[in-house]
Parts: C-alpha cells; sequence; structure tokens
C-alpha cells in the first residue's frame, strides 16, 4: 500500500467514526476511543516500502506521564505495558505502541489492535492507583487539607465545547473559588503537552470566570524538576493564575485571596 491510498482506506474499511487528516510524514486518526480522562485516542500512520507503519507516537506513554510522577518506567511497570500489548500482537518500542500492516493485511484490523493496546496500557493507570502509588496530587490534597481549605477532586465541568474536563481540584474559599490544574511530569517533552492540554482546558471553560466574578483559574506547576519553558508556562499564564509548588504560601494565597 503506497502513501496515498492509506486515507482512501481508513474511510473505506473503517467508517466514519475514524476520521483522518495528513501531519506532516504522517496520516493522523482521530479514534472514537478514549483515555480514561476523556481524552480521544489519536493514531498514526505512514507508508514505506508499501508496509504501513500504526503508531500511537507514544501519546500513550505520555497520558500515563501526565497523570502521575511517581509514572516512571521501572521494569516492573514496563513489563505491565508489554502485557498489555503482546495479546495485541502490537510491539512497545522507544515509548511506542506499533504494528505494521503488510500488503494485503486489513488496515482496519491493525488499527483495532493498536487502539484496543492503547486502551488496555492507559487503563495501567488504574492498577497502579490500586497498588497505592502516591501521586502529587495526594500531596497537593494534603496541602489543601492542612489549611483547612474545602475543596472537590477531580470534578467535571462542561466546556463552551461541550466536552467535559475533570479539574484536579474546585476549591471553595475565602474571597470566592478557584479550579486548579496541577502541572507536572519529569520530562521536558511531556511538559509541552501537558501545558497544551491544560490551555485548552483554560479556554474552553473560560465562561466560568467570565460569568462568575469571584471564580479564578489557578495552575499549579510541580516545579520541582526543571521541565518547564518559558513558553511553556507563557501558555497557561496567559489563561490562568499560575503557582508553584515550590512556594506553598503564595498557592494558598492565590486561593484565598483576591488575584
Amino acid at each position: 500500500m503506497n502513501h496515498d491510498s492509506i486515507g482512501p482506506a481508513i474511510q473505506r474499511e473503517l467508517g466514519a467514526l475514524f476520521t483522518w487528516k495528513e501531519q506532516g510524514a504522517y496520516y493522523r486518526i482521530r479514534t472514537p476511543f478514549s483515555y480514561p480522562d476523556g481524552d480521544y485516542i489519536d493514531l498514526f500512520c505512514k507508508s514505506e516500502g508499501g508496509i504501513v507503519t500504526v503508531t500511537d507516537l507514544a501519546e500513550t506513554i505520555g497520558w500515563l506521564e501526565i497523570q502521575a510522577s511517581s509514572m516512571r518506567h521501572t521494569p516492573i511497570e514496563d513489563r505491565l505495558i508489554l502485557d498489555a500489548c503482546e495479546p495485541q500482537n502490537v510491539a512497545f518500542r522507544q515509548g511506542e505502541l506499533q504494528a505494521q500492516c503488510q500488503p494485503g493485511d486489513s488496515v482496519a484490523e491493525v488499527f483495532t489492535r493498536v487502539a484496543q493496546a492503547a486502551l488496555r496500557v492507559s487503563d495501567l493507570w488504574y492498577a497502579i492507583r490500586a497498588r497505592g502509588a502516591v501521586s502529587i496530587t495526594d500531596a497537593v490534597a494534603e496541602c489543601l487539607a492542612l489549611h483547612k481549605l474545602s475543596y472537590e477532586r477531580a470534578q467535571a465541568f462542561e466546556g463552551d465545547s461541550q466536552r467535559i474536563w475533570n479539574v484536579d481540584f474546585h476549591v471553595q474559599a475565602t474571597g470566592g473559588g478557584s479550579l486548579i490544574y496541577v502541572l507536572y511530569t519529569g520530562t521536558r517533552a511531556v511538559a509541552h503537552r501537558v501545558t497544551a492540554r491544560v490551555a485548552d482546558a483554560w479556554h474552553d471553560l473560560r465562561r466560568y470566570t467570565e460569568k462568575q466574578e469571584n471564580m479564578r483559574f489557578v495552575s499549579l506547576v510541580i516545579d520541582t524538576v526543571d521541565v518547564w519553558t518559558d513558553e511553556d508556562l507563557k501558555r497557561v499564564e496567559n489563561l490562568s493564575t499560575i503557582a508553584f509548588w515550590s512556594r506553598p504560601d503564595e498557592f494558598v494565597n492565590h486561593l484565598v485571596l483576591p488575584a
């Protein structure tokens, strides 16, 4: 299969639930499947020598990185990822989930296998949490409780696009309410994805601050690891108040005093 025939094959074999567009050297395919937080699973493909490679370009592992700073690729966690991929005959290489579509193979079948592997890998988050892995959001919750702030965790808010966003914390305190996203990761590559996603959320949820005078958005940056660039921080600073985990008093003040 050559590169130009990939698009028509996607439409023919996968149907209207899968949409695609060209993105650089790849076709980007939006699947109807989603990660546990509601983000759609996107797959990518390109053809070389008649062989089509289907990959997630490490977005699933990136999603796991976003969810918890405790998610590091230890041997045990790598084994869990491999165990999730092997039944689907999907390879795990350099952080990517990959499978190849040989001439004569069904494009739909290969895409379905990679999408299923992405679902199973993302579901490892629940297993890790069940084993008692402590995330940075647990530490933030402890900080809020210490200062006797009333809060809800992972509360759902509907944006202007009708997408549902699970905001990390909704705090009710003196001076009004605050919605908080906690920004954390261990790598610069993932840091860019984190700030882009949070910026999208704040933009989509902007009606909450426009209609409620005492509601503010707070982006809490976990700066214990130097992964955040000025460009990344500017992206969320334009839409929210930035606080830093290394300065907890300032963070709390953003929640109890007018911004």
